[in-house]
């Protein structure tokens, strides 16, 4: 059964790694939209995640079978996301991004839903199940970073062909790269909806049957909702809103300023994890795999609250070093590694909590609505705000100052880690019973 549930988090995270970390370059290096274009265009990406609750989790909780649920949506997905490769008006793409969003987003927690009911140790088995979503993630970003850096990197010649013409419109080989680099990412999309068909026809041939449960009332998001009410989750999600804006800092920001830095990064390094960005924050899903592996051996005995703080100091601990180490290759690459940290001790550890604090007959209804916390209204809302900063330090629709733009999600992340302090409740409590036999 685990092998199921690891193939199914292998896939589900592979679609999605292929092409988020790229999206920004993509969209304003290559499309030409600006940055409140793009930050609209993240906002409706999640459009689906708040959605989902009321519809996907309802449907899982009460109607249909979720492995059902799964695939037609990621075969839907498929057919959209296919299509986003060569959208290339600023209207077709921001409705295709709808579209997909509405099909793709309800799946991330429904395959969580998914895999608790039919883990029998959620402290020892998720983790060992969930981190092939990582491996996934980082096997996506490795295939097109190479990709980019084996097809899509101009040798110096064709750069003095491309410009021998016409100097004046000449810009510097590094300039040159990261252009065609960002073209080339055009192909992520491609890869995603190859990576959806095989999902969607995993999850209706080969995913153990997950029936609807009956439940105290109909609708099972409202009695979810009656459940968030209480402590810890009430803090956990509150804490979720800030805590996902800076997360979304790191996926809107990170590959374009990557991409600049590996223009000019020593070509070993290019060589390992290809170019555009991508492949080098792998890094931070390697590291994360080592963090998750390392939660069941530590869940059992550290307090959910000691771990999410860990997390906190992770996130404020990345963002420094964004801000305030250069152009040093190896300070920023053990940025990117506390990414491992960030996700596994906060993000990760949440859905836990979420999933030991609620009844059974509520879990897929309440593991939506942290979603639609995490990559809802937290990429909406971040998704703005980090337009809205970029814009500040930036000339010409371009980032160019780093430090300035990264040293505020740093601060928010140990404001975030002061209120988990305060208002997070000391220990760890029992899971509650389920309301049903």
């Amino acid at each position: 059964m685990k092998t199921k549930l690891s193939v199914m988090m292998f896939l589900q995270y592979a679609i999605w790694g292929a092409w988020l970390p790229l999206l920004w370059p993509f969209l304003n290096g290559h499309r030409g939209f600006d940055g409140d274009q793009i930050s609209t265009m993240f906002a409706v990406g999640a459009v689906g995640a708040i959605i989902a609750p009321f519809i996907a989790g309802q449907i899982a909780d009460r109607y249909f079978n979720t492995e059902k649920f799964l695939g037609i949506s990621h075969l839907a997905g498929a057919a959209i996301v296919w299509f986003l490769a060569t959208a290339e008006s600023y209207d077709s793409f921001l409705w295709l991004s709808l579209a997909y969003s509405l099909v793709y987003s309800p799946t991330l927690p429904l395959t969580n839903s998914l895999a608790f009911h039919h883990l029998e140790d959620r402290d020892r088995d998720f983790g060992r199940v969930r981190v092939w979503g990582t491996v996934g993630w980082i096997v996506a970003g490795l295939l097109i970073g190479q990709f980019l850096y084996r097809y899509y990197t101009p040798t110096e010649a064709a750069y003095t062909e491309a410009f021998a013409q016409n100097a004046t419109t000449a810009k510097d080989y590094a300039a040159y790269k990261i252009s065609s680099w960002n073209a080339g990412m055009a192909n992520a999309f491609k890869l995603s909806a190859i990576l959806g068909v095989a999902m969607g026809l995993y999850c209706l041939s080969m995913l153990p049957k997950t029936p609807p449960m009956k439940g105290k009332e109909a609708n099972a998001t409202m009695e979810a909702l009656q459940e968030v009410r209480r402590q810890p989750l009430t803090t956990l999600f509150l804490l979720a809103v800030p805590v996902s804006c800076i997360h979304q800092f790191y996926f809107v920001h990170t590959a374009g300023f990557l991409g600049t830095l590996q223009s000019k990064a020593a070509d070993s390094i290019n060589t390992v994890f290809g170019v555009g960005g991508g492949g080098l924050m792998t890094i931070g899903q390697i590291s994360e795999v080592a963090v998750l592996a390392a939660i069941p051996l530590v869940a059992k005995e550290w307090s959910r609250k000691t771990l999410l703080a860990i997390g906190l100091l992770a996130y404020a601990g990345r963002m420094a070093l964004f801000a305030y180490a250069g152009d040093s290759v190896p300070h920023v690459m053990l940025g990117i590694a506390l990414h491992g940290l960030c996700f596994g001790c906060f993000i990760f550890v949440a859905f836990m909590i979420v999933d030991e604090e609620t009844t059974k007959d509520v879990r897929a209804s309440a593991q939506s609505l942290f979603n639609l916390v995490i990559i809802g209204i937290g990429i909406i809302v971040g998704s703005k705000i980090a337009g809205m900063i970029a814009a500040r330090y930036s000339v010409d629709n371009k980032v160019t100052d780093y430090t300035g733009l990264f040293s505020w999600p740093m601060w928010a992340a140990l404001a975030c880690f002061v209120l988990l302090i305060l208002f997070y409740p000391n220990g760890r409590k029992p899971a509650p019973q389920s309301s049903t036999p």
